[in-house]
């Protein structure tokens, strides 16, 4: 009688060790089970989606499995290098943006993961990528990038892109994985040809210049033979106009405008059909008389 308490705060203790209260962070989907006493098998109890937790229970665990999108990188340069359409050796990088669906992940738990209940979050995910996406995901990114010719690559990325991710979800359809997007990126290609592609670029840069050059002076010629032109066409309208009774009109003009001047004198010589002054000497006496 006298050990009945202590049996009992030892039971109560117990209990309350075994009593916890399992938590979902955002951006995680728990699965959440009840473990055995001793043997058997955990048994599934609910799905909670995070922030939240369970609540104080018996003997729960839960495993938290992240649904945020993941971007892991793929490399194929040096020895992974793959060979064009025409045989050219080329490096790239693959990323790879990927998630688990939310909607999925009791599957997942129980198919697809390989690490039990309290492991790292972010290493069951890396995980199960290396096991169900890695080596599907590089064969058809070789497979993709090789249709085409090496300097051809940049032109179609987009396709690429496009094609490499369509044949993943494919596959991953019935899975508890989707691919968000497979951009290929960082195009490698061997020194010689890299170096060769420069040279005709700044070639081609040089060209354009030139030819830019030409053009402008091209430009400018024609615009001073229209200027030329012009010019011309203005002279031989002058020229037609000036008549022998419009020069006249404009000596006159010139000579009324002198005649009002203070600060000149104006004499007119007799000229002759030449326009040369008439010489000769005046009789005097056959001048009328002022008046008359």
């Amino acid at each position: 009688m006298r050990m009945t308490p202590l049996l009992f705060v030892m039971v109560i203790a117990t209990l309350m060790c075994s009593c916890s209260n399992p938590s979902t962070p955002a951006g995680y989907v728990g699965y959440v089970v009840k473990q055995p006493i001793a043997i058997g098998q955990d048994a599934f109890i609910t799905m909670q989606e995070g922030p939240t937790s369970t609540g104080l229970g018996w003997r729960l665990r839960v495993l938290n499995v992240s649904v945020t999108p993941y971007t892991y990188r793929e490399p194929f340069f040096e020895q992974e290098s793959i060979l064009s359409q025409d045989n050219l050796k080329v490096g790239f990088e693959l990323s790879v943006t990927w998630r688990i669906r939310p909607s999925q992940v009791r599957d997942f738990a129980e198919r697809f993961t390989t690490l039990g209940l309290g492991a790292d979050p972010e290493k069951v995910v890396r995980v199960a990528y290396d096991n169900y996406i890695k080596q599907f995901i590089r064969t058809f990114a070789r497979a993709e990038v090789q249709k085409y010719d090496g300097l051809q690559i940049k032109n179609n990325i987009d396709t690429v892109d496009t094609a490499i991710a369509a044949r993943m979800n494919s596959i991953l359809a019935s899975s508890p994985f989707e691919i968000i997007a497979a951009l290929v990126s960082d195009i490698r290609y061997p020194d010689a040809v890299a170096n060769a592609v420069a040279q005709k670029i700044a070639a081609t840069q040089v060209l354009e210049q030139k030819t830019t050059a030409i053009q402008i002076t091209v430009k400018e010629a024609e615009k001073r033979e229209k200027e030329a032109e012009g010019v011309a066409r203005a002279m031989a309208m002058i020229k037609s106009q000036l008549t022998p009774e419009y020069l006249q009109y404009e000596a006159i003009k010139a000579q009324l405008a002198m005649v009002a001047s203070p600060n000149h004198t104006v004499m007119y010589i007799p000229v002759g059909p030449m326009g040369v002054p008439l010489v000769g000497t005046i009789d005097m006496s056959k001048i009328p008389p002022s008046g008359k």
